[in-house]
């Protein structure tokens, strides 16, 4: 038996098919995939994320050493900001993906992946020896849900007591959610404008109800984790475990743009600096491929009969009826517009590399 959210039982309720993603009892769909991706990118969805970490990092030094392990800039960041980023070893390989808030001069909030939780918590109390900060593991104590879609502003403003349009793309606040107390960002994994709602655990089936009940007239339906992959595809977000882990690094990865080099000095930065300078020998790419074919994690990437990178993520879009699909793909081969061939089982499929993201939703951008 796996680890169960506080919201296990509602999902039992609804007959979602659970399966294990983590050592998790997971939904990974309602209805069907399909629908619950569609509902989203239409309307509004409902996921429970409960299975993620939350680390607190408390104490003077919390500003400092939070920008010293993860490779974005959390220094200059305000209170109320979130930021993207990679955490990675002394070798610029990449120990999981985050989302860092910024709550006071001595509080920060890290939100890990549920696979790498305890990974993660071991390493940063490792790191911060060196600094006035307590890492802490709250993540038994809270819950987790994601209200994703067009919609989700305005169904969430019926029943939140903050002004939810003065909540920029990756911030937050504290607020209430008919009544109980939560944590309110304008985050996402979905490629969709939408909000991710943290609160105390005994607080989840509540919340969870709520949030169904006042969306039905939006058509709201809860989500699982095959919707969200797919979503998080189409939106190109990357998986960690699937995209990248810790035999890749942010470079290579295409995630860059959360590594900043000037912001002084953080685990990793001489390994990355050499990589960036030395340019990366293979790239993630995304990919068209011909038909309804699905390349899957670890098929392998020809290119004249060569192999030449292989697939990390792939699926078939609903949102715009072709198959897609990321990929590590050797230099020069990994050029937009170049043509080549994906082994899928005995066969193989033409693929082009395209411009990212696939697609591109009611996702805010930064201000």
């Amino acid at each position: 038996m796996g680890k169960r959210t506080p919201l296990y039982e509602e999902h039992l309720r609804l007959k979602a098919k659970m399966v294990d993603f983590a050592g998790w009892d997971m939904p990974i769909q309602y209805t069907s995939i399909i629908e619950e991706t569609k509902t989203v990118r239409n309307s509004v969805g409902l996921f429970d994320v409960s299975h993620m970490g939350e680390i607190y990092i408390e104490g003077p030094d919390a500003v400092k050493f939070v920008n010293y392990i993860i490779t974005n800039d959390f220094g200059s960041i305000k209170f109320g900001d979130a930021v993207y980023s990679p955490m990675c070893k002394e070798d610029g390989g990449i120990i999981d993906d985050l989302i860092a808030y910024k709550i006071s001069r001595e509080k920060a909030l890290l939100v890990v992946n549920a696979s790498n939780k305890d990974k993660d918590y071991e390493w940063m109390k490792k790191q911060s020896e060196k600094f006035d900060v307590e890492v802490i593991d709250r993540s038994d104590e809270k819950a987790l849900v994601a209200l994703q879609g067009p919609k989700a502003e305005e169904l969430l403003q019926k029943l939140a007591d903050v002004k939810l349009s003065e909540i920029g793309f990756y911030q937050f606040t504290e607020g209430r959610v008919r009544g109980i107390k939560a944590q309110i960002s304008r985050t996402g994994y979905t490629g969709e404008d939408g909000f991710e709602i943290m609160v105390d655990s005994e607080a989840a089936v509540p919340l969870w109800r709520s949030l169904l009940e006042y969306g039905s007239e939006y058509g709201i339906k809860p989500a699982g984790l095959g919707a969200r992959d797919l979503l998080r595809l189409e939106a190109s977000y990357l998986l960690y475990g699937n995209d990248m882990d810790e035999s890749t690094n942010p470079i290579e990865a295409g995630i860059s743009w959360a590594v900043k080099f000037d912001k002084g000095d953080f685990i990793g930065r001489e390994a990355l600096l050499k990589v960036k300078e030395e340019k990366p020998k293979r790239k993630l790419v995304g990919m068209i491929l011909e038909g309804r074919n699905i390349a899957r994690h670890g098929y392998k990437i020809f290119k004249d009969g060569e192999v030449v990178g292989f697939i990390t993520s792939g699926g078939y879009s609903p949102t715009l009826e072709k198959s897609i699909a990321l990929g590590y793909v050797n230099k020069p081969h990994n050029k937009r517009g170049t043509e080549l061939d994906v082994q899928i089982r005995k066969k193989m499929v033409k693929a082009e590399v395209v411009k990212l993201p696939f697609y591109r939703g009611s996702v805010k951008s930064k201000k």
